[in-house]
């Protein structure tokens, strides 16, 4: 490998390496930049085969920052690793509340996890319309209970939690409750694995091609 080659024409390298490993699949045009960033980030093929992308996840989440909705994480990680050359033209709100002074106080209080109430802070903004989960499965549990009891209606979910403890089985819980609502949109994998990078990378490629269609 030269050592002279630009960021762009590294990337285009890996794409083409990751490409010709993962061989022929049944990823949509639209799916496949997404499982493709995902790949791209963490040099793992078993997201060619472990993601999860309900019908309209992407075009809800494009219609969503057309629209100003806003952004929560479970993570400043996920913020940190998301383009804000590409969300900054949608003048989108981008937020994590875990270090929220208020909910760190009454997670104490109530002895829950500061995820848990600051998906509750997110989830109960009608501005809100995104919600990237890399870290906690207790937010993604707090969420999934938000749809079924507060009919939290998010116009995407992406939800990658890592983890050993409640990871896979949160996103086993996300998929039952879209049998249960058929039109949530959301991105996910079966597993453990996961994480922030992760999340940020499918934000990554959703705001692509959200700025490709502007």
């Amino acid at each position: 490998m030269s050592v002279h080659l630009s960021p762009e024409e590294i990337e285009a390298e890996s794409f083409r390496i990751i490409e010709e490993e993962v061989g022929p699949h049944d990823w949509s045009a639209q799916q496949w930049p997404i499982v493709r960033r995902v790949i791209h980030t963490s040099a793992d093929f078993d997201y060619a085969r472990s993601m999860y992308i309900s019908p309209d996840a992407i075009a809800s989440g494009i219609a969503a920052l057309k629209a100003g909705r806003g952004i929560v994480t479970d993570t400043t990680m996920i913020i940190s690793g998301m383009s804000k050359e590409r969300f900054t033209p949608f003048g989108v709100k981008v937020a994590c509340y875990v270090a929220d002074a208020q909910v760190a106080k009454d997670a104490k209080a109530q002895l829950i996890t500061r995820s848990i109430l600051a998906m509750r802070k997110g989830g109960r903004d009608a501005g809100n319309g995104i919600f990237v989960i890399g870290n906690a499965p207790t937010a993604l549990f707090e969420l999934i209970r938000l749809i079924r009891e507060e009919r939290v209606l998010p116009k995407l979910i992406v939800a990658l939690p890592v983890g050993f403890v409640g990871a896979a089985e949160s996103k086993e819980a996300l998929r039952e409750l879209a049998r249960d609502f058929p039109e949530l949109p959301y991105i996910t994998n079966s597993g453990r694995k996961g994480g922030s990078n992760v999340a940020a990378a499918v934000m990554n490629a959703i705001l692509i091609q959200a700025g490709a269609g502007a």
